[in-house]
């Protein structure tokens, strides 16, 4: 059975995608202000680096303090050993493990201080902040040759303004400059951007204000946020999801498009979408498209289950006039539109097949598959220059030929998804949590990927308590994953 936490957020590794265990093989430390080459590449050996959070872990007593588990990339990907676990209670980590702290509701990375090593960036909503219950933190650890170590905590500018700071993180360069911003959404309307540079002494170098006109209050404000550049103008651009009110009559989910300039973020647009969202190149012509995701569908209606619709980038920013909208009853795609399926739940885009176009890995977290109900798939859609393709969509499922474990009821594969090479054969590979799995102690699964595409060949999979996290309670392993 999996269980829902008490305050019944909705996260998927998202956006956004989340973290003790070996360190790797040491690499001479580079030179001051050489930015990391891969922004998830946390030891700097040339490969990336997976993230994953455990929302429901019980950390020495206190339930849903939450940890985020971080996979180290190899030569043969990864495993369950090469692995570091943090908490709250993990030494060099601010504050301490507390009753429903959620540290790792929000994960994000880069290299915000320019040493050459991506930093990870750790969210914990739950976090009281001297008398400000559910204040929440955001929480810098720091990159080095030897794994993720030390770390800082990022203040809240409005304290008294909202709860639940570090809800959402994005990691980007925002104004062009070479330096990584780091931008931090609450229950607020207000998303605060921290310039950098960072330093480990002192932190951002200064901070400002972006205000939104999300709706603000409990379970609102900014839902995920992320970063890349949909005009090509090499300052990244802000993907804000959230509640969106504009005119106070009524709220629904969406996807609020900032472009980025020396001068700061400047609003572009509105998309309309559920929650969720992902960046990539997917027709190859420079520019970051924009997948967003209405995936809690309508219990009546052409949409049961869920979309996902692609918006293309372009000079201008995001362009509206042009949208490619896919779902279960589009030819090609495998499965069928069914009330709750919840189609699009976690997106991802990368380059599985190596041909400079990205592709996307889509979940449908409570698909159920013949008997076994809400046990989840991931679909995968092959980037071509006219957008994602539908005709050869690939479904995997625990069922699937080469996929370890089994349909189960209550799995939720595909509760977070990632595309990453990490391996580094220039193939990106799907990530695949399962919050639900084994009694929500939660599982990971990896698919490589190959110049035909994504392949079950050497595929692998690993649950909570290999990666040594305790199963008392409900750890819920995949429930959230770095993006």
């Amino acid at each position: 059975m999996n269980i829902r936490h008490p305050l019944g957020i909705t996260l998927a590794t998202a956006t956004a995608v989340a973290l003790a265990g070996g360190l790797l093989t040491l690499v001479a430390t580079p030179a001051a202000a050489v930015t990391a080459k891969y922004a998830d590449d946390f030891n700097g050996d040339g490969y990336q680096d997976l993230a994953t959070a455990a929302l429901g872990t019980t950390v020495d007593g206190a339930k849903y303090a939450g940890a985020v588990v971080v996979n180290y990339g190899s030569a043969s990907g990864i495993s369950a050993s090469n692995r570091k676990v943090i908490t709250q209670n993990t030494t060099g980590i601010p504050g301490s493990a507390e009753d429903n702290d959620y540290f790792g509701a929000a994960l994000a990375s880069g290299d915000l201080n320019n040493d050459g090593y991506a930093d990870l960036v750790v969210g914990a909503l739950g976090e009281d902040v001297g008398d400000d219950t559910n204040g929440g933190t955001a929480v810098v650890i720091w990159g080095s040759t030897s794994g993720l170590f030390g770390a800082r905590t990022i203040a809240d500018p409005n304290a008294s303004g909202h709860d639940w700071f570090g809800k959402a993180l994005a990691i980007g360069d925002f104004s062009g400059d070479g330096k990584a911003d780091l931008a931090v959404g609450s229950s607020g309307k207000d998303i605060w951007i921290h310039k950098g540079g960072f330093t480990k002494s002192s932190g951002a170098a200064s901070r400002y204000k972006l205000t939104t006109p999300l709706q603000s209050g409990s379970h609102h404000g900014a839902e995920s946020l992320l970063s890349g550049d949909v005009n090509c103008d090499g300052s990244d651009d802000l993907v804000v999801n959230g509640t969106y009110n504009p005119d106070t009559s009524h709220m629904h989910y969406a996807t609020l498009v900032y472009l980025g300039s020396a001068s700061g973020l400047a609003f572009q647009d509105v998309l309309e979408s559920d929650r969720q969202a992902a960046l990539g190149d997917i027709n190859g012509d420079g520019y970051d498209d924009v997948v967003t995701s209405a995936w809690s569908g309508g219990a009546g209606g052409d949409n049961l289950g869920g979309s996902i619709t692609t918006y293309f980038g372009g000079v201008e920013g995001i362009r509206t006039d042009a949208v490619q909208t896919i779902e279960q009853d589009t030819p090609g795609v495998p499965g069928a539109d069914e009330w709750d399926d919840d189609f699009g739940h976690a997106l991802s885009l990368g380059d599985i097949d190596g041909d400079g176009l990205d592709d996307a890995a889509v979940s449908a977290f409570k698909e159920s598959i013949g008997s076994a109900t809400l046990t989840g798939s991931v679909t995968v859609f092959r980037g071509t220059p006219a957008g994602l393709s539908a005709s050869d969509a690939r479904m995997f499922h625990q069922d699937t030929a080469g996929v370890p474990g089994a349909n189960e009821d209550n799995d939720r594969f595909g509760s977070s998804v990632r595309l990453s090479d990490l391996n580094r054969d220039s193939y990106a590979d799907l990530s695949v949590g399962a919050e639900g799995e084994n009694g929500a102690d939660g599982a990971l699964w990896s698919l490589r990927g190959s110049s035909s595409g994504l392949t079950t060949r050497n595929a692998i999979s690993f649950g909570a308590s290999s990666v040594g996290l305790p199963t008392s309670g409900y750890p819920e392993l995949g429930r959230g994953m770095l993006r």
